[in-house]
């Protein structure tokens, strides 16, 4: 029997906090919850997903993100927020987020967006063995990323990313496509793909010579040789 996936569930207001661990919990996912930013920062680790609310009363969603990708921490974050605007989803996945539900959410929604993330985050490296790309090695069935036999770690979707150059390797990919395929078509703007493109850069690049080139106008050409 395959065990269920345990999501950790942040908000300090206890109605909403409880009504989501509920909802999950009838989904047979295993749920924690936490009510402040810097409970979740010590618990995120012993899940496979976490969601986040934004205003939390010591440290907003936004930077309890911040901090878990600055620590190389990838499990999947979904952030819930009544801040609904253009501007306040773009800055949730530019910290490090894979979604954004703004409330008042329907219960079956915001279960559709945990596993549809789950499921992208799977996907991911979903096979055995070993994608080879020069000095760079990525372990499908662990998702463990290597580069120049030093370890990298990578968040999910900086990972989906990664696959996708070294799946695409040798090529011109376009912002549209890599928005296609890594989110999923789920973002509109191009932007989202300069920033995470810029996160793979610091985290590669220090270890070989740039792997990701930008072709102004165009798109992007990974060239590992």
């Amino acid at each position: 029997m395959a065990t269920a996936e345990r999501i950790l569930v942040v908000d300090d207001e206890p109605v909403l906090r409880d009504a989501v661990a509920t909802v999950l919990r009838e989904q047979d996912f295993e749920v924690g919850v936490a009510r402040s930013g810097r409970t979740a920062l010590v618990m995120a680790d012993e899940f496979d997903l976490v969601v986040l609310d934004v205003t939390l009363p010591d440290l907003d969603g936004f930077e309890v993100t911040r901090r878990l990708r600055a620590r190389g921490r990838a499990v999947p974050i979904v952030l819930v927020s009544a801040l609904s605007a253009l501007e306040h989803r773009l800055a949730g996945l530019e910290a490090g987020g894979d979604d954004y539900v703004a409330k008042p959410f329907a219960p079956a929604e915001l279960v559709a967006r945990v596993r549809a993330v789950l499921r992208r985050c799977r996907r991911a490296a979903p096979d055995a063995g070993r994608l080879l790309s020069g000095d760079l090695v990525i372990v499908r069935g662990t998702g463990e990323v290597f580069r120049s036999g030093q370890p990298v770690e990578l968040t999910g979707t900086e990972l989906r990313l990664l696959v996708f150059f070294v799946e695409n390797a040798g090529r011109v990919v376009t912002k549209r496509e890599i928005l296609e395929t890594v989110w999923e078509g789920h973002v509109v703007t191009e932007n989202l793909v300069e920033t995470y493109v810029g996160y793979l850069r610091r985290k590669l690049d220090g270890l070989g010579s740039p792997l990701i080139h930008t072709r102004r106008l165009t798109g992007y050409l990974f060239n590992a040789a």
